[in-house]
């Protein structure tokens, strides 16, 4: 049976990122474990499950699962999990990212591993993919560089953080993902012009934000090799 490891925030997950690659994951058969840097139980980001912000059936559908999924009611601690044993490691995006999991170097380290390692693949969504600006590679340089990415862009993020780049919840948002990785050398590209953005190079796979969620998923068993 192929696995996956979903590194999911403590600090604020979105939950349509999250949720949609975990069910999708699952209908088609993948074993899916979640790990979050402290092994508590991730918290979902209240705006990813207000109607108002992403719509009457998605907030109650991701509510719903966020809920009562046992895996992610019952995580692992990412130091205790060797990432080497998955066929893909999944990096769910949401601001709080910027404050746990991508500052994480066991996070950094499953992420080098998935790209890096064999046949393994990994999928980073959105604001997770601020990761991709501060993990090295083997040989030390940026694992980014040169490589083909989509992520959270700051045209999108300009209408969330105001002038002092606080957020609405009072936080100030540490970094801007698109100039990080475009600092780290990669090839950043969101493609605004359409309604979705996943890309694909090597054994990553990124995609740009929530509305990209199902297709990353599916993009990412095509890579996997699984059918659904």
């Amino acid at each position: 049976m192929p696995s996956a490891l979903f590194v999911v925030s403590e600090e604020g997950y979105w939950g349509e990122e999250c949720i949609e690659p975990l069910t999708t994951l699952s209908d088609a058969g993948v074993d899916i474990e979640v790990a979050t840097p402290s092994g508590r139980e991730p918290v979902i980001d209240e705006r990813s499950i207000d109607p108002e912000e992403v719509g009457e059936e998605t907030a109650e559908h991701v509510r719903e699962v966020a809920e009562s999924d046992e895996r992610l009611a019952d995580p692992t601690p990412l130091a205790q999990v060797d990432p080497g044993g998955y066929d893909a490691v999944v990096f769910p995006g949401g601001h709080g990212t910027a404050w746990d999991v991508n500052q994480d170097r066991h996070a950094r380290a499953a992420l080098r591993t998935a790209v890096e390692a064999g046949d393994s693949k990994a999928l980073v969504v959105c604001h997770a993919a601020g990761i991709l600006a501060f993990t090295r590679d083997s040989d030390g340089g940026f694992l980014v560089e040169g490589r083909d990415v989509t992520g959270f862009p700051n045209a999108w993020e300009e209408g969330i953080v105001d002038e002092n780049d606080t957020m609405p919840d009072g936080r100030k948002l540490p970094y801007w993902v698109e100039d990080e990785v475009r600092a780290a050398g990669g090839n950043f590209d969101p493609d605004l012009g359409d309604d979705t953005s996943v890309t694909v190079d090597g054994d990553l796979v990124t995609a740009r934000g929530p509305p990209s969620s199902h297709a990353a998923a599916v993009t990412l068993l095509a890579e996997m090799g699984v059918e659904y």
